[in-house]
C-alpha cells in the first residue's frame, strides 16, 4: 500500500539519464539506492509501465512513483557518553561532536545523540516533534561540532521554538573558509531553498525559498583561508555553508558545498556560543563552547600554507 503517488515528467535536459538516478535528483528524499529498490519492487511506472533500473529516461516520459507507507522508526536508549554543557529539570544544553547525527533517519537508526538522550535523561524528553526526534528543538549538520538545546518538556519546547521563530536565539558559530574575504565584516541576505537538480543539497535561489540571513566577522586573515565568527539571524538548513559557497568562500573541508580536505572529514565549522531565555524561569542564559581538537589542528595547518 502506498502513502502516496509522486509524479513527474522528464524535461529535455534529463533525456538519457538513468531512471534510478533521475528519480534520486528529482524526487524529495530518495536516495539512489532507495530509488533502485522502488524500482525492483514495482512502485516506478513510465508511461504507465514498469521499468527496469537501466532504463534510460526520455523528454516526454510521465515517471509515477508509488511511495510506500512510512515505517515507524523505535529508538532505542544506548549508553553513549554526552557533553552536558548544563541541564535543570526543563532542558540541557549539550556539545555535540563532529561525525554524530542528531536524531535517527534513514541509514541512522542508531547510535544518534537522540539514542545517548533517551538514555541519559531515561526518556523524559518532549514529545511535540514525535518519537523519532523527542527534545529536539533545532539542529546542526552531522559533520558541525558545538552547543544545542534540547527541551525536556513541551512547555519547554514550545517557549524555545517560539524564540527561534522571532530570531531573538543568540546563535554564534566560527569556522575556516576558503579565500582571503575583501571585507572584514559583513552580511550575507539571500533566500535558501533547495536545489532544483539535486534535492539533497540547499542554494541560494527566488524559488521556493525563505528568508535567510547571516553576518559574518573575519577574525584572522592567512594566505589562502580565513578563520571567522558567523552570526545566524535566521536558521535554514546549511545556511552558513550554502552562504558562505554564495559569496565564492565555502567552508574548509565541505564535501558538499566546497573541496574535500585530506585529513578532515567534512566541514570544518563549530557552534561556539547559544544564548536564549529560559522558557520557564524567564532568565536569559548563554553558553560558550570550546574549539574542539579538529578545528585547533586546521587553523595550525593553514597558518603555514
Amino acid at each position: 500500500m502506498s502513502a502516496e503517488t509522486l509524479t513527474s515528467v522528464v524535461p529535455d535536459s534529463d533525456a538519457s539519464s538513468r531512471i534510478d538516478k533521475y528519480i534520486s535528483e528529482n524526487f524529495p528524499d530518495v536516495t539512489r539506492s532507495a530509488a533502485q529498490k522502488l524500482i525492483a519492487d514495482g512502485c516506478v511506472t513510465v508511461n504507465g509501465r514498469t521499468v527496469s533500473k537501466n532504463y534510460r529516461t526520455a523528454a516526454g516520459d510521465e515517471i509515477s512513483v508509488d511511495m510506500p507507507e512510512p515505517q515507524e522508526l523505535s529508538v532505542e536508549p544506548e549508553n553513549i557518553p554526552v557533553d552536558i554543557v548544563y541541564e535543570d529539570d526543563d532542558l540541557l544544553v549539550v556539545n555535540k561532536p563532529k561525525g554524530m547525527v542528531v536524531h535517527p533517519a534513514a541509514g541512522h537508526c542508531s547510535g544518534t545523540l537522540v539514542n545517548a538522550l533517551m538514555y541519559h535523561c531515561r526518556g523524559r524528553l518532549s514529545s511535540i516533534n514525535g518519537v523519532v526526534r523527542p527534545g529536539i528543538v533545532h539542529r546542526i549538520d552531522k559533520n558541525t561540532s558545538g552547543l544545542l538545546i534540547v527541551a525536556k518538556t513541551d512547555r519547554a519546547h514550545q517557549g524555545l521554538a517560539e524564540q527561534i521563530k522571532e530570531h531573538s536565539f543568540t546563535r554564534e558559530y566560527e569556522a575556516v573558509v576558503c579565500g582571503r574575504l575583501k571585507e572584514t565584516e559583513g552580511t550575507i541576505n539571500a533566500p535558501i531553498g533547495r536545489h532544483s537538480t539535486d534535492r539533497k543539497k540547499m542554494c541560494v535561489t527566488q524559488t521556493g525559498s525563505k528568508h535567510a540571513v547571516t553576518h559574518y566577522t573575519v577574525l584572522e586573515q592567512y594566505n589562502r583561508y580565513a578563520y571567522v565568527k558567523l552570526r545566524l539571524e535566521t536558521g535554514r538548513t546549511h545556511q552558513i555553508r550554502v552562504h558562505m559557497k554564495y559569496i565564492g568562500h565555502p567552508v574548509f573541508g565541505d564535501d558538499v558545498y566546497g573541496t574535500p580536505q585530506k585529513g578532515i572529514e567534512g566541514q570544518c565549522l563549530h557552534a561556539r556560543k547559544i544564548g536564549f531565555v529560559h522558557p520557564c524561569t524567564g532568565e536569559y542564559m548563554e553558553f560558550e563552547s570550546p574549539l574542539p581538537e579538529y578545528f585547533t589542528e586546521v587553523l595550525d595547518k593553514i597558518k603555514n600554507i
